[in-house]
């Protein structure tokens, strides 16, 4: 689902889910630690030779072509302004470096050593002295305070959220700088401090950073660019002599010499193009493309490979998302309603070939997730908030409402109307209206026309209900913007989570970000209980008092009725045409598709000595 996240470096969604790591109590680390852990040990010891899950003799070379849905105009892909490219987060690198094998630890990247202060008040990071950027020029302490300070003053909205409890950066080595934190409650700083994209001071002195840009920027990571056609396709080439090649985190990773991204803006166009070939790896995201699409010679013959990838990936919550800032939307019971006119049993039989699991949780797919009833540990932190959130907390698991299947949603369509009629709605003459006689009508905004399908259904059972509702698809340049500004009455978004949530909590549900440009509050929530409920999981002193405050979140955004709950699946699918091999160890999260796959060259010639047969 393609929602409102972007990159602040190889797209938003991913950023988030490398920002969002683990909040738990913060073990004090040695002097020149290689790693951070933040509850018990790191899986890999200071002399680990590459991950479990890569094969570190994995040939290098060839090139890969990807797919991007929309287009481009920005190669800065660290501020609020433009769509930044695919990929662009391949050109830089962070202090340090999570992995896809475990959670909660971060290994030394730019950084060779870090300490942090057993009350965890401070973090510090010596840099290795043979770090370099593309063009040669060493990265020092000043590029990472310069980094630090423009990110926070010209960057992304959210990294103000992130830094917001950073009261100061200093440098206090040659090669070390110290970040200083308000308080010791916040046990996710070091972490997120080394997820610092650091970038070179030298070349802005004359370059305004926060102004969007087709000049590529210079970066210190895997690949530079190398080609683009602006809004079109950009290419990526693997840096021949990259400092960083022959650390124990990157052995057997950045495989492909050359990586490039072709654009499409329709999606059933995409798919026919993977098909003839225009492109060799597939997402495959959507279930009737999945189960029908490819029944086509290049799969039936073995050019084109499907696979299941079983992952451990949190799913955190993809929904149609109300904005609550509208005045038809603010009424709880309103938003309860068309809960029960979204029939997700008839959308997962007919539309989705029983492919996915109904969404149930903010934090789906980990121990995170509530259910059932709070337990004594959750009531406590609820208890004082009661008369501040919904009742139903209390006295009822959260479910979904749900259908026979059959279409058929009478019983639903009258508790629909009961609420709306509760919150002032009448049904008059098949139409919904309000006491000053105003039509209950709203917009739902799409990117994605192949989204139209699943909504089309719920329009009709809306206007069984007298609701006048539309879709608005729109190009992915008015959509960032529209969605920065909260431009819409309804629309899709994915909320992304991890096995331990933090910080970014700020960005999706407290009041002071309701109505920041760019922020991730696409609901507009001001909620004090909720506020509350956010700053409680981010000073979680361990790991059980973090599931147990989420869990108690998780149940008040829930019983608020701010979204209408879509669906995850716990399943990696993915086509690709038969010329590359990956590790025989999958990596427990992610893909890790353009990380550590490889061009195979026996299967490449093979391939190239075939023809291609993709039509009946």
């Amino acid at each position: 689902m393609t929602g409102r996240m972007r990159w602040l470096g190889t797209g938003m969604a991913a950023a988030v889910a490398g920002l969002l790591l683990i909040a738990c109590p913060l073990a004090a680390q040695e002097k020149g630690s290689h790693a951070l852990a933040l509850h018990g040990k790191p899986k890999y010891g200071p002399d680990f030779q590459h991950l479990d899950y890569v094969n570190p003799d994995a040939p290098k070379g060839g090139e890969v072509k990807m797919m991007a849905f929309g287009a481009f105009d920005n190669l800065n892909p660290f501020i609020l302004r433009g769509q930044a490219a695919a990929g662009s987060g391949l050109v830089f690198q962070t202090l340090t470096t999570g992995n896809g094998d475990e959670t909660g630890t971060e290994y030394g990247l730019i950084a060779e050593s870090i300490e942090v202060a057993p009350d965890r008040s401070w973090v510090a990071f010596t840099l290795r002295p043979e770090a370099r950027f593309h063009d040669g020029q060493p990265i020092t302490a000043d590029d990472v305070i310069w980094s630090f300070d423009t990110l926070k003053e010209k960057g992304h909205p959210l990294y103000r959220t992130y830094y917001a409890d950073v009261t100061k950066a200093e440098k206090t080595g040659e090669r070390t700088v110290k970040f200083s934190f308000r308080n010791s409650n916040n046990p996710e700083l070091p972490v997120i401090m080394g997820q610092l994209p650091v970038l070179p001071k030298h070349a802005f002195a004359s370059r305004d950073f926060a102004t969007t840009t087709l000049e590529p920027l210079i970066g210190s990571g895997p690949y530079k660019v190398a080609d683009m056609q602006p809004g079109r396709a950009i290419t990526y080439e693997r840096v021949k002599d990259w400092w960083a090649k022959d650390l124990p985190i990157n052995r057997g990773r950045y495989n492909f010499d050359r990586i490039r991204y072709d654009y499409y803006r329709d999606l059933d166009v995409a798919f026919e193009a993977f098909k003839a070939g225009a492109y060799d790896f597939r997402q495959e995201n959507v279930s009737k493309n999945w189960t029908t699409g490819y029944n086509v010679p290049a799969v039936q013959n073995g050019q084109i490979l499907k696979e299941e990838l079983k992952n451990e990936d949190p799913q955190g919550m993809q929904a149609f998302v109300f904005n609550i800032r509208r005045p038809i939307f603010q009424d709880r019971r309103v938003r309860e309603a068309l809960n029960y006119l979204f029939d997700y049993e008839w959308t997962q039989t007919n539309l989705f070939y029983g492919l996915y699991q109904r969404t149930k949780s903010y934090f789906a797919n980990t121990e995170l997730a509530s259910s059932g009833l709070p337990s004594p540990e959750e009531l406590k932190l609820l208890e004082p908030l009661r008369g501040q959130i919904p009742d139903e907390v209390f006295t009822k698991p959260f479910e979904p409402p749900k259908t026979d299947g059959s279409g058929n949603i009478r019983n639903n369509l009258r508790t629909a109307l009961g609420l709306l009629k509760e919150a002032g709605w009448e049904l008059k003459n098949g139409k919904l209206v309000n006491a000053q006689g105003q039509p209950f009508r709203f917009e739902i905004l799409l990117v994605q026309a192949d989204m139209e399908r699943v909504v089309q259904p719920f329009l009709r059972n809306l206007e069984r209900a007298g609701i006048e509702a539309q879709i608005r698809v729109v190009d992915s340049a008015q959509y960032q913007n529209r969605s920065d500004n909260f431009d819409y009455d309804m629309t899709t978004e994915r909320f992304l989570q991890s096995l331990s949530p933090g910080n970014e909590q700020r960005d999706y549900w407290e009041s002071s970000r309701a109505d920041l440009p760019g922020s991730q509050n696409a609901i507009g929530i001001k909620n004090p209980a909720i506020d509350k409920l956010v700053e409680t999981l981010i000073a979680a002193p361990d790991r059980e008092a973090l599931i147990t405050a989420t869990r108690a979140l998780d149940r008040v955004l829930l019983w608020n009725w701010y979204v209408i709950p879509h669906w995850y699946d716990n399943v990696y699918r993915v086509a690709y045409w038969n010329r590359f091999s990956h590790p025989a160890v999958a990596q427990k999260y992610g893909l890790g598709f353009l990380d550590n796959w490889w061009v195979d060259a026996d299967k490449n010639a093979k391939l190239a000595n075939s023809p291609r047969r993709t039509g009946p």
